[in-house]
């Protein structure tokens, strides 16, 4: 293990991982498709932060963060990063990406359910595309709002049940088949089969709707919010802002544009 890479809560978990996975991700990372969907991530945070904080220095938890590039971006911008992730030749990755840059980001090998950083010590908790491929999924939700500070923001983006449509299998409509089914691709993903899943160690496991998620973190003291109510519409057009309000207003668009989206990004606020 680098020397820049901490290690937390680690025995219980493989952190190895099939070297076509890491060529992907070290590559995919440095798209223009990743680099604007993380700056995307970003602005969506700072849009929903509470003003007292707009200009202050935060405590940013990149959780998943693989190759590191939301810690970097983040770092760029003088918030204090830490970033954290099962697999530990991602991490490197990550390690060395920040030291080139001359930035002091703290990189953590570990699990989404036993968080190495103390109550309430974050402003921000960012874990994209995580909650799928963890099996105990609401001990990460609980570790999330642990973490968090009053008022603190999450952003998690995950698989959508609701939409046929989805990138963690390379099956079509997978995230319509029976459970039985899934069980059978997800093991063969882990066995005989990596390329179903990308190569990924960790396959998608998990499925979720927006509902299912905003009745979880309503237990757990924070208010959830969907795709549709973080856009940011300063920018659109007069009819696509009539068109979002219009859906912002409909349960019944609201459900049906979930069904028509892949992904699901949720952005939660903990109450104070």
């Amino acid at each position: 293990m680098k020397e820049n890479i901490k290690a937390s809560n680690t025995d219980s978990f493989d952190h190895s991982t099939h070297q076509e996975f890491v060529e992907y991700y070290a590559n995919e990372s440095l798209s223009d498709s990743t680099i604007n969907r993380m700056q995307g991530i970003i602005n969506c945070v700072l849009r929903n932060i509470e003003s007292s904080r707009l200009n202050q220095k935060l405590d940013i938890a990149d959780i998943g963060c693989g190759t590191g590039i939301m810690s970097v971006m983040w770092a760029r911008q003088g918030h204090t990063v830490y970033g954290l992730d099962v697999n530990e030749a991602l991490l490197e990755i990550a390690g060395q990406r920040a030291m080139e840059e001359g930035l002091a980001i703290e990189f953590s090998l570990g699990s989404a359910t036993q968080l190495p950083w103390a109550d309430q010590s974050m402003d921000v908790c960012i874990a994209p595309e995580l909650l799928e491929h963890v099996v105990e999924w609401e001990a990460c939700l609980k570790e999330f709002v642990r973490i968090l500070k009053p008022n603190g923001i999450l952003f998690i983006s995950t698989a959508n049940k609701l939409c046929p449509i989805q990138q963690e299998f390379n099956l079509p409509f997978y995230s319509w088949y029976p459970s039985y089914i899934k069980h059978y691709c997800e093991e063969l993903a882990r066995t005989t089969h990596p390329q179903l899943a990308g190569y990924a160690k960790y396959p998608a496991v998990n499925w979720f709707s927006f509902y299912q998620l905003r009745k979880e973190f309503s237990k757990l003291g924070m208010k959830a919010f969907d795709r549709f109510d973080i856009m940011d519409i300063d920018n659109k057009s007069d009819f696509k802002k009539t068109a979002i309000k219009i859906v912002r207003n409909s349960s019944l668009l609201r459900l049906f544009g979930h069904i028509c989206t892949s992904g699901l990004p949720v952005l939660a606020i903990k109450n104070k």
